[in-house]
């Protein structure tokens, strides 16, 4: 699809604009949300592991539980943010995101996002008992399974090679 093409779609979305001053309460995070701004306490945070992203490469990785009083949901923390934040802290996410991991929601900052860590807290008790992270989705297939032969499968390969 070219650029014009585009930028003529209308974005057809339910979420209020990213520019809307009101935060978004947790308890009203789908799985498609993007744009989200929203103030959430950390209530406990995971031990930092290290993944190998595709281009092979080591990254630090850990879970935060954040929310406010409407629910919490997991916080994926990549890296450097993984020592900025600490349990307690409240946090104002601007501009992340909601992905799916193995079927379970989770906010992301992200490339195009950021937080910021607040002195005063709006958010007076966290609503552990919703936990949005805990609900299971479908979760759509990106990828062809690789169970499943392609052009004939390796038999069919060596066979020929024999002749």
């Amino acid at each position: 699809m070219s650029m014009t093409a585009r930028s003529g779609v209308k974005r057809m979305s339910n979420e209020e604009p990213s520019e809307s001053k009101e935060p978004m309460k947790i308890e009203k995070l789908t799985p498609n949300s993007r744009e989200v701004n929203t103030v959430v306490k950390v209530v406990s945070k995971s031990e930092v592991r290290n993944v190998t992203g595709r281009d092979y490469s080591v990254h630090r990785v850990a879970d935060a539980l954040v929310g406010d009083e409407t629910g919490c949901v997991i916080l994926t923390l990549w890296d450097d943010n993984i020592d900025k934040v600490s349990e307690e802290a409240t946090l104002r996410v601007t501009n992340g995101y909601v992905n799916l991991f193995r079927g379970n929601m989770r906010l992301n900052i992200g490339r195009y996002g950021s937080f910021e860590i607040l002195e005063e807290s709006p958010v007076k008790e966290v609503n552990t008992e919703n936990n949005m992270s805990e609900k299971r989705y479908e979760q759509e297939r990106r990828y062809q399974s690789y169970r499943q032969p392609r052009y004939g499968g390796r038999r069919d390969y060596q066979r020929r090679r024999r002749y």
